[in-house]
């Protein structure tokens, strides 16, 4: 006998407005109230099962994940603005190119990039104003957009190009926003227009990139950077990817690349600023670390509780908050049958502060990520996603944000302008600000 609660259409539509601005408290109250794992009826045969339960989640990203693809938010609805990349293919189409493209993100490769990267977050931080209040989210949206591209391209001509780049990703993710969130409008979209604007500026976008990696291929400069990691990689038969496949994988980069990483970053600086206990003993740690000298990795590895502190903000502010699955045959999960076909909507957000869990789930405590410790949270932490499909780009991020944080730090203290942090949860989990004071040190 079917457990799950279902909430009905008439539910969903009565609280549509506080759901298109923020679904999470919506969210929350429905686990609460009908338990760890809850279907919502959206009518014409159309249900979506919503679970933070990680027995259920682990079933279903790590051992039975050859049963479950990416749904159509996902493949049709994302794929049709940025393409098949990894993030939105699935099946062997998935399977092969993320077979190709995992050598590039070995650390063994990214250590190479690290330079390139130090370089350019420094480049990027020139842009914080001390001795005032300041967003500092437009300027970690920025630095992270920067350091895919350098990181991708290692040019310093491209910047004018970057930044019409970023700009049509954020447009194409807020149309994107509005057309999952309101489905029922979705004919409205079509008819007026909008679905065909974001499609053109799009195309805007790979033919900005198609003309940085023709002018790479004219150049035959030997970068040693992503985009030549990326030409170089072969299929079983020795025949390079396909350039529209090529920009499409590109494309899946700065998109989910660039803006993970720039939410994490600005959650981990306002939770810094609100915790100077916690601020002042990343500075004892960062303050002697020297990123000049040869080798950055060792550096890397001294700043352990810089890295818990970046682990504790992926725990209360997932930008992953919530990951979709579909099932490609009837499965069974904790005892309960579900039919081919059954969505689900895997909560991060809710599963990272559930009591059951998590010691004080609402604190900010980098403490509990100790090395000693952190196997404890293995069956319920994924911040990076989980099983086959784990973001391919979690080392580069992880090394990126270690190197902000650390930058930031030796510089300045963070004094917060604000006692809340507010989020916006839009593909991704933004803040909607991150005002802070930068005192010089």
């Amino acid at each position: 006998m079917d457990k799950i609660k279902t909430i009905s259409r008439f539910t969903v539509l009565k609280n549509r407005s506080s759901v298109l601005e923020n679904p999470l408290p919506f969210h929350r109250e429905c686990f609460e109230k009908y338990g760890d794992t809850f279907r919502i009826n959206l009518g014409k045969n159309s249900t979506w099962n919503f679970t933070r339960d990680p027995k259920a989640i682990q079933h279903i990203l790590q051992k039975n994940q050859k049963n479950y693809h990416k749904s159509d938010l996902q493949t049709k609805d994302l794929g049709k603005y940025i393409g098949q990349g990894l993030l939105t293919s699935n099946g062997e189409i998935w399977r092969v190119h993320r077979r190709m493209i995992q050598p590039t993100f070995h650390k063994r490769k990214l250590e190479g990039l690290m330079r390139i990267m130090h370089q350019a977050i420094r480049r990027e931080l020139q842009e914080l104003a001390p001795g005032k209040a300041q967003d500092v989210f437009p300027v970690m949206g920025d630095l992270a957009f920067q350091v895919v591209a350098q990181s991708l391209f290692s040019a310093d001509d491209i910047r004018s190009r970057m930044m019409r780049l970023k700009e049509i990703t954020m447009n194409i993710q807020e149309m994107l926003v509005k057309e999952l969130r309101m489905p029922y409008l979705s004919w409205w979209f079509q008819f007026n227009g909008e679905v065909k604007k974001h499609l053109s500026e799009s195309e805007e976008a790979r033919e900005i990139l198609n003309k940085i990696v023709n002018e790479r291929v004219a150049s035959e400069a030997d970068k040693d950077d992503l985009l030549d990691m990326l030409l170089g990689a072969r299929y079983e038969d020795n025949t390079p990817m396909p350039r529209r496949q090529l920009l499409d994988e590109v494309m899946v980069l700065f998109t989910a690349g660039h803006e993970t990483t720039a939410n994490a970053l600005s959650f981990t600086l306002l939770l810094l600023a609100m915790h100077t206990e916690v601020q002042e003993k990343v500075f004892q740690e960062v303050e002697t670390i020297d990123f000049a000298s040869e080798n950055i990795m060792d550096e890397l590895g001294k700043l352990k509780f810089t890295k818990q502190c970046i682990e504790e903000t992926l725990r209360l502010y997932p930008p992953l908050f919530i990951l979709d699955r579909i099932g490609l045959e009837t499965d069974t999960i904790n005892g309960i049958e579900f039919k081919k076909g059954t969505v689900w909507l895997m909560s991060f957000y809710e599963l990272h502060r559930h009591s059951n869990f998590w010691q004080q789930p609402d604190v900010f405590m980098p403490e509990r990520f100790d090395l000693k410790r952190k196997k404890d949270f293995s069956d319920w932490y994924f911040p990076f996603g989980a099983g086959p499909r784990m973001c391919i780009g979690n080392n580069f991020a992880m090394y990126e944000m270690v190197l902000t944080i650390a930058e930031i730090l030796k510089k300045y203290k963070l004094q917060p302008a604000s006692k809340k942090i507010e989020i916006n949860p839009l593909l991704t989990l933004k803040p909607k600000t991150a005002f802070l004071n930068l005192i010089p040190r």
